[in-house]
């Protein structure tokens, strides 16, 4: 499990001053980013060494507690289940140890190194991402 950390911005509410729903995709989005950074694989360096990179396929979130302008908020993501070429990684949002949110993205390895092709992951990158205590994993 990686943790995230960051505090909500002004630019992230709406004019109620709760956070606009489409944030938490956002935010999804970056807790992914630094899960594979933390794991030693970034990003940038996935793609500008190995052409390869883990766009989106499907994405969920269901709230339970609003967020507000400069509320800090802590996302726990870790990968729940794995395919060959495709996984699944939660990503659950916390204020004050409570939950707010959690939802999940489904990716794929891809490959762009002609035009884009999801790829088997690696063995290696399978066992840096998917943890001892996962609800699930599929060939």
């Amino acid at each position: 499990m990686v943790e995230y950390s960051f505090k909500v911005r002004w630019g992230d509410t709406d004019a109620a001053g709760i956070v606009f729903y489409p944030n938490f995709y956002k935010w999804m989005d970056e807790a992914t980013h630094e899960f594979l950074a933390s794991i030693g694989l970034p990003s940038s360096t996935l793609y500008s060494e190995q052409q390869v990179s883990v766009p989106l396929l499907e994405a969920h979130c269901q709230f339970k507690s609003p967020l507000f302008f400069e509320d800090a908020v802590m996302v726990r993501s870790s990968v729940v289940e794995m395919q060959r070429k495709v996984f699944k990684i939660s990503h659950k949002f916390f204020k004050d140890e409570k939950i707010v949110a959690e939802g999940y993205e489904i990716r794929a390895w891809t490959s762009f190194k002609d035009k884009p092709k999801a790829c088997p992951i690696p063995e290696e990158v399978r066992e840096k991402m998917m943890p001892a205590n996962a609800e699930k994993v599929m060939n």
